[in-house]
């Protein structure tokens, strides 16, 4: 179960990048050869060249060892055809798209990258594409999207015993973790950074960690080192309940006392964490739902822009935030591809499980107030910040639909590479030789 995202929004608002980046099914041109023929569709080969090249790009930034030209090009041939398997599936069993939906589409496209239609058609005539492939490729776009999620849904059981197990488990840590305060020292660690910038933020974490180990305050050690929105106040992230903490907090302390230190480093995809255990609360109720009233701001990454370009972008609009330059929900109206960029980014109030695993971790760890770093999910990159939190009391019923809807998020990825494997099975695929 995915929050909540729209996932048309999430198909139409990177349908102009998708198309820059040669997403669409192509005319193959003079001198240009088929790669692979699948189901009644092609790839050119001119595609693949493309989208190798785009792997090797995405590898450089990461400072990954660069691979071998025909494993990358296997990788972007495969890729290639999934993307075709998809589409002409949807094609042929997806729903219908009329022609004033697909309008209306269109021109909310156009709005969320800040083009009049004028303008849309004349940027994609300077990319040699016509209008009318467009709205095509878009109508494979929706269609595909919402042809996963209702295949995909579908192949999810949930059964009472699994929502019952679930639940049980919950209770069970409720009852043994309580509410917790801990205060962090986080050094973060940039995504797909090179074991050098690795080991050098190990080594500032752990310098910390033997300054704290020695004696010193750790409020000073966090105000000094710490690299998170809470380190002002000491590194403290607040008081609330164990399961609304990440799973590692909540294990690295769990024999620790009031007052007393985890004794190593916690490695999350944030970065290193130092964590003390600030005070401990009895054990909250099942029935008492923590809320949280978030906003975000939401990049897409696409082939203009790298996950690694959109965090960086991302880190400057949090700096421009907390120096008083820019306000959150301004720069989310300007910036953000999501469907709350109207509301300044606002996502209203939401329980456990209203959001994807990922969003909701870091946005768990947020003191009120307080501005994450950059957050890869599946939906792309993005900022947040934690506005308000409250406690509701929850019927019975509304508990078990929370735990479906956490159980079919829990097996959804799974679900979805078992619906491709059966299509891509199915499929008609020939793969033909071809010289650059």
């Amino acid at each position: 179960m995915m929050h909540r995202f729209d996932p048309l929004i999430l198909a139409v608002t990177l349908a102009l990048a998708a198309f820059q980046a040669q997403a669409q099914t192509p005319t193959l041109q003079p001198g240009d050869y088929i790669a692979a023929v699948v189901n009644q569709d092609v790839v050119a080969a001119s595609e693949v060249v493309q989208r190798t090249e785009r792997l090797r790009a995405e590898a450089r930034q990461r400072g990954e060892v660069m691979p071998e030209t025909s494993g990358l090009r296997k990788q972007a041939l495969d890729a290639l055809i999934e993307d075709r398997v998809l589409v002409t599936y949807a094609r042929e069993n997806g729903p219908r798209i009329d022609e004033a939906e697909l309008d209306r589409v269109v021109a909310n496209v156009a709005a969320q990258n800040k083009l009049t239609m004028d303008k849309l058609r004349e940027r994609l005539k300077a990319d040699g594409t016509d209008f009318k492939s467009f709205r095509e490729n878009l109508r494979d776009q929706m269609m595909t999207e919402r042809v996963r999620e209702r295949e995909v849904q579908g192949r999810i059981k949930i059964t009472d015993a699994e929502i019952d197990d679930y639940l049980d488990k919950k209770r069970a840590a409720l009852e043994q973790g309580g509410q917790i305060n801990l205060a962090q020292v986080l050094v973060t660690v940039p995504e797909g950074a090179p074991d050098g910038v690795v080991a050098e933020r190990r080594a500032r974490a752990e310098a910390a960690l033997a300054r704290v180990k020695a004696g010193e305050d750790f409020a000073k050690v966090a105000r000094e080192v710490s690299e998170d929105g809470n380190k002002a106040k000491g590194g403290e992230i607040g008081l609330r309940p164990a399961d609304r903490l990440p799973d590692i907090f909540v294990a690295a302390v769990q024999k620790l006392k009031t007052g007393e230190v985890a004794p190593e480093l916690v490695r999350s995809g944030a970065g290193f964490h130092i964590l003390k255990v600030v005070e401990r609360q009895g054990a909250a109720s099942l029935t008492q739902s923590l809320q949280t009233h978030a906003r975000h701001i939401l990049l897409r990454p696409s082939a203009q822009l790298t996950a690694e370009v959109a965090a960086r972008r991302l880190a400057e609009m949090k700096r421009q935030i907390e120096a008083g330059q820019a306000r959150f929900e301004d720069l989310a109206r300007a910036n953000s591809e999501d469907g709350s960029a109207p509301e300044g980014g606002d996502l209203g109030w939401m329980g456990a499980g209203g959001f994807v695993p990922e969003f909701e971790e870091a946005m768990n760890a947020l003191p009120l107030n307080g501005i994450s770093g950059p957050v890869m999910s599946r939906f792309g990159v993005h900022l947040i910040q934690v506005l308000e939190r409250r406690s509701v009391e929850v019927e019975l019923k509304q508990l078990r639909e929370q735990a479906r809807g956490a159980l079919r998020e829990q097996k959804y990825d799974e679900a979805y590479q078992e619906w491709v494997k059966d299509l891509r099975n199915k499929a008609f695929v020939e793969v033909r030789e071809w010289q650059d």
